[in-house]
């Protein structure tokens, strides 16, 4: 099953899972499922993650070949955040947050035009699996403050544990003073 989620153009994909005494399977991706749905997104590249406890990844978004993401926890949990940089949108700056886990095999899909990031929750690794709808571009990547006030994200872990980059990456008012804020580079 597919569910809008509040911001226009997230949605929560709801898998059938079949559990018996031996565990659970389901079809993370069957495109002909999603096209009953009428979701129609190409994906070109799948990516894996594996983050310790504590540890936030984001905020990213690729502005040169944007990618939609379906993003899926495989295993432990995290804390998925799509923060809505479409400034043509009445949900610009505004973000969503739920909880992926591996035990429930839900997936969130976050289109281009979005910044995304994850913290894992709990004591355990969480492994995060991905697929986009076009190749990653490092020249064509930024990063948004996690914890930019204006946007005001409330995660659920206190003390994390960054990348560099994502520690010095910009706030939400430089992204508006850049060029990016001038056209809709997500729909190229």
């Amino acid at each position: 099953m597919i569910k809008n989620l509040p911001i226009p153009g997230l949605l929560l994909i709801e898998p059938k899972v079949f559990r018996d005494d031996r565990g659970f399977f389901t079809e993370k991706y069957n495109q002909k499922t999603f096209h009953d749905f009428g979701f129609d997104e190409k994906f070109v590249q799948d990516n894996f993650s594996r983050s310790l406890p504590g540890v936030l990844r984001g905020m990213h978004y690729q502005f040169d070949l944007p990618q939609g993401k379906l993003v899926s926890c495989t295993r432990g949990r995290i804390y998925d955040v799509a923060v809505d940089l479409r400034h043509t949108e009445a949900s610009f700056g505004k973000w969503f947050g739920i909880e992926l886990s591996g035990d429930q095999p839900n997936a969130l899909w976050i289109p281009a035009g979005f910044a995304h990031g994850f913290c894992v929750l709990g004591s355990e690794p969480a492994d995060v699996s991905y697929k986009t709808s076009t190749l990653y571009n490092a020249k064509g990547e930024l990063g948004l403050r996690w914890n930019d006030a204006k946007i005001s994200i409330d995660w659920p872990i206190k003390n994390t544990i960054l990348s560099p980059k994502d520690a010095e990456a910009g706030d939400l008012d430089s992204y508006l003073q850049s060029p990016l804020a001038k056209r809709p580079w997500w729909l190229v």
